[in-house]
């Protein structure tokens, strides 16, 4: 069996809406934004919908709410986009503390939005 098709079938299951939203933040976005702080910012507008439909589709599945229905904000959950946004300043604020100072100030000084 696909882990697709497995992931579903838990997302599916009678387990607590609590345990569903950990493990769909543990797995399944773990898996759909790995590395995504060298990659997203590449994305066209069109792929970063895509990506987060298929956050949307995973917090539904979970919920076992109808299409169209907006329940990221109902599970305290971010956007796809926040959460790439969090983890890669988290990731510069790691390199700038760290004890490689090559690794430091990595990051361009200047504010740049996730668009490019």
């Amino acid at each position: 069996m696909s882990s697709t098709r497995a992931e579903s079938r838990v997302l599916w299951s009678h387990l607590p809406l609590r345990a569903k939203v950990v493990l769909y933040k543990g797995h399944i976005r773990s898996r759909l934004t790995y590395a995504a702080p060298s990659w997203y910012a590449l994305c066209s507008a069109s792929q970063r919908k895509r990506i987060q439909a298929q956050q949307n589709i995973a917090l539904r599945m979970i919920v076992g709410a109808e299409r169209y229905v907006l329940i990221a904000s109902d599970l305290c959950n971010e956007t796809v986009e926040e959460f790439i946004q969090r983890i890669t300043c988290r990731m510069y604020d790691i390199a700038d503390q760290g004890p490689f100072e090559f690794f430091r100030n990595i990051a361009p000084m200047h504010e740049r939005s996730l668009s490019g």
